[in-house]
């Protein structure tokens, strides 16, 4: 007989929380550099060497690339319970090893960054992957969320830590901003050891009775049969499938559509340039006052602040509002934030300061619309053959924009004016809301099933088209 190793009930919320925790490490990591990068510049002496401002902040990035395809390969096989474990491991091996960089290693740091990225696209893939298999469709918007309102409470504790430590010596302020990013690592692992594994992933794996005691935990006693019997018939139908399944499988014309829509977002919400002004902004605003940039570490946490109000918001207005509406609403409000300054300044000389204003209604539209949904989406489009390896990629791809972005902004803005490179980003943003609007399908209320049946013509939009307010 099937025996279960799960004996002792978990409730819901420990659940929910301590799945959508990685954000913290993926939200820190995004946000510690933005204060310590001004100190490291003036240790290192590397005011003026965009190149390698660039690479030291872009080099998480580039590891992330590879580590959210690497997670989504390996949590198809060991779970996505064991890898988020793993993550958190590299993640604090990583923290402690860049806070003990030695003097003017700029190579060294670079490359510790970059083992320390595996970690962070690992997060950023798996964490949105387990939040939806474990949440109810009419709250899968919500409990997504979650996720995000973890990344940005991560950055702004960041923020509030740089500014914190911004009077120390500025050869320890750096290095201890960066390795305080452990302890968010170390509480990840502790609370992640008392999670069951994702329903799906065991009903695919065959251990049924740990899948029905999962889903004991987080559904309704009498919803729990009617769910494990779609996840079966679902997995019954892909058996065949996931066998044989290679990255050659995500060009199936079943799949190419969701697999577009799904990539097409994550990688267009990096290239609209949110992190631009999540790293760089104290060397923003030292570029539009002239002040330095180690005395303006009190706009990143105004950001913060911002995100975490939207974070807040959205978790209110989740699964009451379209996806596609948010984020067609977000993305056009957005193009404009980082355009309007561009027009107001070739007709009068604005204030240096209305730029970062403007970049604050960035933020806020941001924060509520593409910096959630992007990842709510990316949990719950792709079909369950693929949806490891596709999320990965999604990630992945959504670590190339961010290192791209992260790598040249500093070149950009030291070859042109600042309105004229948030312009471009402007202009990414509204060819996003056309991507949206051609190829993007509505999500919202259907199950994972439902969404896969859909896109395979299985299932006739007329019988998904109900009011799913929550």
């Amino acid at each position: 007989m099937e025996k279960t190793k799960q004996t002792k009930k978990i409730s819901s919320s420990f659940i929910y929380f301590f799945g959508a925790f990685g954000g913290i490490l993926f939200g820190y990591d995004i946000g510690v550099m933005t204060g310590a990068l001004p100190f490291l510049q003036r240790d290192w002496h590397l005011t003026g060497d965009a190149s390698i401002i660039g690479w030291i902040t872009s080099s998480v990035m580039l590891g992330a690339i590879f580590g959210g395809a690497l997670a989504g390969v390996l949590s198809d096989r060991l779970g996505r319970r064991k890898m988020i474990l793993i993550s958190a491991l590299i993640f604090m091996i990583g923290s402690i090893l860049s806070g003990l960089s030695p003097n003017n290693g700029q190579i060294y740091l670079i490359v510790v960054r970059t083992f320390l990225g595996l970690a962070v696209g690992a997060a950023s893939a798996l964490v949105p992957a387990y939040m939806s298999e474990m949440s109810p469709a009419h709250l899968r918007g919500r409990l997504s969320g979650i996720n995000q309102v973890m990344i940005v409470s991560g950055m702004l504790l960041s923020y509030i830590m740089d500014y914190l430590l911004k009077g120390l010596p500025h050869m320890i302020a750096w290095r201890l901003m960066l390795a305080l990013a452990a302890v968010p690592a170390l509480i990840l692992f502790i609370g992640v050891l008392a999670l069951p594994e994702s329903p799906r992933f065991l009903a695919k794996s065959n251990r049924l009775a740990e899948a029905k005691q999962v889903l004991s935990f987080i559904r309704k006693p009498e919803e729990v049969a009617g769910e494990l019997e779609q996840i079966l018939t679902t997995t019954k139908r892909e058996e065949k499938a996931l066998k044989t399944t290679s990255w050659s499988t995500l060009l199936d014309s079943r799949y190419r559509p969701l697999v577009i829509a799904g990539i097409g977002v994550a990688a267009f919400q990096q290239f609209q340039g949110a992190n631009a002004i999540f790293y760089y902004i104290p060397l923003i605003v030292e570029k539009a006052t002239g002040h330095a940039a180690s005395e303006a570490l009190m706009w990143p946490i105004i950001q913060g602040i911002i995100l975490v109000i939207g974070a807040l918001f959205f978790l209110v207005i989740a699964d009451k509002f379209d996806r596609r509406t948010l984020l067609m609403l977000g993305g056009t409000m957005m193009g404009l934030s980082f355009i309007l300054p561009t027009i107001l300044n070739a007709f009068v000389k604005t204030h240096p300061m209305v730029i970062v204003v403007f970049l604050c209604v960035y933020v806020a539209f941001y924060s509520f619309t593409w910096a959630p949904l992007t990842w709510v989406l990316v949990g719950e489009i792709f079909p369950l053959a693929i949806r490891g390896r596709a999320s990965g990629l999604a990630s992945s791809f959504n670590w190339i924009g961010s290192f791209l972005v992260g790598l040249l902004f500093p070149i950009m803005t030291a070859s042109m004016p600042q309105e004229m490179v948030f312009a471009i980003f402007g202009i990414i943003c509204l060819l996003g809301v056309a991507f949206i609007r051609f190829c993007v399908p509505e999500t919202r209320g259907r199950s994972l099933e439902e969404i896969e049946q859909e896109a395979a013509g299985k299932l006739k939009v007329s019988e998904l088209d109900t009011d799913y307010d929550a």
